[in-house]
């Protein structure tokens, strides 16, 4: 058994969990942390050998990424998390097994998601990062102000931990293969263009993307700087990274990354505005509403 606690954290996972779990058969210690799911997630994660715990949010941190550090009984030291979408490789579960045989160099390492889109795994195209495998005793996730943004609720937004040592990549891949219906995949980043959107347009992104390490901090940076950045995600997922040679489904993943740009672009216009509107409106002293509409007449009198 790989001496690793992995941790999937579930809401109404019933339609991925099997396929998450089958793929962690090797590993010594499997939670699923579910959230009140009612199409009966914790029986089948139950059924096939995880141990369930319940969580309720309470409003306020930490999230249950953190939350899960900080109490779960953990056998092992280090900690894999993984979404209930996710599929472990067999020659990702080799990498891991391997690295734990020896002694980890780094506190953390990166892995690197593959997309399954309309079916299709993607060869190329853009992928995402995640500091997914940690050594909990050198990990946090940052308690970042975001508990205004309702829509992102429990869980930690698109953020990495902070580690107390340097951060790995694993060279094999895991899949991000959704076995729910394109609206989810959507429903989902809308939710995480809401949150973004909310953080960029008042500055909060800044502080969070300068803890990141140095070469993904000044990747961010520059990203940001990019005008036409929808545009821009497209050309880099479809033509820099290749895209165009998963076909139509590279068309459609390219597309919708570029989509989601555009939300978040859209989103942090409105959010400026609307502050803008406000700002404006706290400084008219008062009842200058009021006193704009009336207009004296020549005799004295007013009229509205």
């Amino acid at each position: 058994m790989i001496p690793v606690s992995v941790v999937v954290m579930t809401r109404n996972e019933a339609a991925n969990l099997p396929g998450c779990l089958a793929a962690l058969g090797r590993f010594a210690q499997v939670f699923v942390v579910d959230s009140a799911s009612t199409d009966g997630t914790p029986e089948i994660a139950a059924v096939l050998g995880a141990v369930v715990v319940p969580f309720r949010w309470d409003g306020r941190y930490p999230k249950k990424k953190q939350w899960c550090l900080e109490t779960l009984p953990f056998a092992h030291d280090w900690v894999l998390y993984v979404d209930a979408d996710e599929r472990l490789t067999p020659t990702l579960v080799e990498e891991i097994a391997a690295l734990m045989a020896r002694r980890p160099a780094c506190a953390g390492y990166f892995i690197e998601g593959r997309p399954v889109f309309l079916g299709r795994r993607l060869r190329f195209g853009a992928g995402n990062l995640k500091l997914a495998l940690l050594d909990r005793r050198r990990a946090r996730f940052p308690e970042v102000p975001d508990l205004d943004v309702a829509s992102m609720w429990e869980v930690e937004g698109h953020y990495q931990p902070v580690l107390d040592g340097p951060a790995g990549r694993l060279r094999a891949p895991l899949w991000h293969a959704d076995e729910k219906p394109p609206s989810a995949w959507f429903e989902r980043h809308n939710r995480y263009s809401d949150w973004e959107a909310a953080l960029r347009a008042d500055g909060r992104m800044t502080a969070l993307i300068a803890l990141e390490g140095s070469r993904r901090r000044r990747l961010k940076w520059l990203l940001d700087g990019v005008p036409l950045r929808p545009l821009a995600v497209f050309l880099h997922g479809y033509v820099l990274k290749l895209g165009f040679l998963d076909g139509v489904a590279g068309l459609h993943h390219a597309l919708a990354r570029a989509f989601y740009y555009w939300q978040v672009g859209v989103k942090i216009r409105a959010l400026r505005q609307s502050a803008a509107t406000s700002s404006d409106a706290s400084r008219l002293p008062p009842n200058a509403f009021t006193r704009s509409k009336v207009r004296l007449r020549t005799d004295g009198s007013s009229m509205r």
